[in-house]
């Protein structure tokens, strides 16, 4: 019987997320693990700041203390990801993890397809989410591979070119 991979939530003391993931890459590396850990992700987002009068766009952790990992559950990956420096457990009752469900994988953005993409060069695009919600521009460019597409928008009177993800846009109709 072939088991399915599943998202788990790992809890992680804070500031360690960074070295979990790097500790946990080394593991599926140096044990072979490949088949049965597939990813590791910190969903993070990307907000603007303003310091010193000057605006940046700076990624910031969405669940700080939280690392997600796909994997095929085992007891033996349980002991070798919970004896990880830095995690203090599985989330779920008595650290045995519980799958994450289809909606919150999608809410976390862990995994996002859009496959009815109808995007085309010139298209005049509203942003929906993401620290340019609310802003309109025109395509500019699509890469249907990575699910991103550049956007030249309207930014401090000036015109600059973004780069999004599709599931952050919506087309608008002439």
């Amino acid at each position: 019987m072939e088991e399915k991979p599943c998202w788990y939530i790992l809890h992680t003391y804070s500031g360690y997320e960074m070295m979990v993931k790097d500790s946990l890459f080394r593991l599926i590396e140096n044990n072979n693990l490949k088949d049965q850990i597939f990813d590791v992700k910190i969903p993070m987002e990307q907000t603007i700041e303003e310091k010193n009068g000057k605006r940046k766009i700076v990624e910031r952790k969405l669940l700080p203390c939280y690392v997600f990992i796909k994997m095929i559950y085992s007891n033996q990956l349980w002991y070798w990801v919970t004896n990880t420096r830095g995690v203090t457990g599985f989330v779920g009752p008595m650290g045995r993890p519980i799958p994450m469900g289809e909606d919150e994988i999608r809410k976390m953005r862990l995994e996002e397809v859009v496959s009815d993409a109808d995007y085309s060069v010139g298209d005049t695009i509203s942003i929906v989410s993401g620290p340019l919600d609310g802003f309109d521009g025109v395509i500019t460019e699509l890469n249907d591979i990575s699910q991103k597409a550049k956007v030249n928008i309207q930014m401090f009177g000036r015109s600059t070119d973004v780069e999004v993800e599709y599931i952050q846009i919506k087309k608008i109709e002439n």
